[in-house]
């Protein structure tokens, strides 16, 4: 489990991923636990791009159906997705990792803005780039970002951190008896309404061929095994 298979990666976190057992905010200790396992991926040479979620502080779409106008819900989550890519550069910069954050809104004292060739040349000097703010735009969720992102840094893959082992086509939580697939195509991810990603960021990858690898974070270790070509999580693509 030593030597990496891909180049250029983009890791996607979820908000709830930095919550460790807290149910809101930010928990420190998880934090650096997940600084520790990006550390040992950029010891191995990969080129990583990061983008977080906001849900552990704010969820736009619940409180759009809260009363809230959707567009104003979003922008709030697309502030939370900031707090938590500063947090997380402090904790890996902490560990000696280089870093840049990006921001698709306007937060110059803080954040550069997101330039997709300062971003790759960022990437090419071994710095780690997270990308805040979603894609700038309402309606558009961080999976989506993430997509997005991937294609334009030119990654190889999506890794997509999750609570769970991979994709099941039910909610193993739930349902004990829930099956999980190995690899799974685009159109079934789709067809199946599996919730993996949203439909836009799936098909996004669909058209640019990026293959997406659904896997446990909470497993130490995960996500070096995955970048160093280990059989763990479940496989999207074709």
């Amino acid at each position: 489990m030593g030597k990496a298979v891909y180049q250029r990666v983009l890791l996607k976190l979820s908000g709830e991923a930095l919550e460790g057992e807290r149910s809101f905010g930010i928990d420190f200790d998880t934090v650096n636990v997940i600084a520790k396992e990006i550390k040992e991926v950029v010891d191995l040479g990969v080129q990583l791009g990061l983008v977080v979620g906001g849900g552990n502080i704010w969820r736009g779409a619940e409180a759009a159906k809260r009363g809230m106008e959707r567009s104003a819900a979003d922008y709030t989550g697309m502030l939370a997705t900031l707090i938590n890519c500063l947090a997380l550069q402090h904790a890996l910069e902490h560990i000696g990792i280089q870093t840049r954050v990006q921001s698709a809104l306007g937060v110059q004292e803080i954040a550069e803005p997101y330039i997709q060739r300062r971003a790759i040349r960022h990437l090419e000097k071994g710095r780690v780039v997270i990308f805040a703010g979603g894609t700038g735009n309402p309606f558009f969720t961080t999976d989506t970002a993430a997509s997005l992102r991937a294609v334009e840094i030119r990654a190889e893959v999506i890794m997509k951190a999750t609570k769970v082992d991979g994709v099941y086509d039910s909610d193993p939580v739930g349902n004990p008896d829930a099956v999980m697939f190995k690899k799974i195509s685009y159109n079934e991810v789709l067809t199946k309404n599996l919730k993996v990603m949203d439909a836009t960021a799936i098909s996004l990858c669909r058209e640019n061929g990026l293959p997406i690898i659904v896997f446990n974070l909470k497993k130490t270790g995960n996500i070096k095994a995955v970048i160093c070509g280990n059989n763990i999580g479940t496989l999207v693509e074709g």
